[in-house]
């Protein structure tokens, strides 16, 4: 295996967006502790209804397009799609979900004691070398 190769594999595991991981909802919590992949993401949804998470979804389409609010249209399908990035919309919509929750924003208490702790770390396989 490349470098490349390796290190598109590392990032995956630390930011999936694969839809293999999808399957697996045993999957551990092992991500940044403030990402979906985190601590954060354990937090399960309570008192919101199937409307409201469609309403936060529709909102984080919103958020994620590059354009500002007073130009927003107004039908979601003619948001810029070409200029969205879907990762931007999932990250978007657990945060309006948090908001419906008034729990926003529910990320774990972070001090200079624990500012790496849970951050995965790369290591590259001793018979991998670097060529830059």
């Amino acid at each position: 295996m490349n470098f490349g190769d390796w290190l598109e594999e590392e990032i995956e595991k630390m930011f999936p967006n694969d839809i293999l991981n999808t399957l697996d909802r045993d999957r551990p919590y092992d991500g940044q502790p403030w990402t979906d992949a985190g601590e954060r993401g354990k937090r399960e949804i309570k008192g919101i209804t199937m409307r409201d998470l469609n309403d936060c979804f529709l909102r984080a389409c919103y958020d994620s397009a590059p354009i500002q609010p007073e130009e927003y249209p107004k039908s979601v399908y003619d948001l810029p799609w070409e200029h969205i990035d879907i990762m931007a919309v999932a990250q978007n919509m657990s945060c309006w979900v948090e908001k419906y929750m008034n729990i926003f924003p529910n990320i774990p208490k972070i001090s200079e004691n624990n500012l790496f702790e849970g951050i995965p770390t790369l290591e590259l396989p001793p018979d991998m070398e670097l060529n830059l």
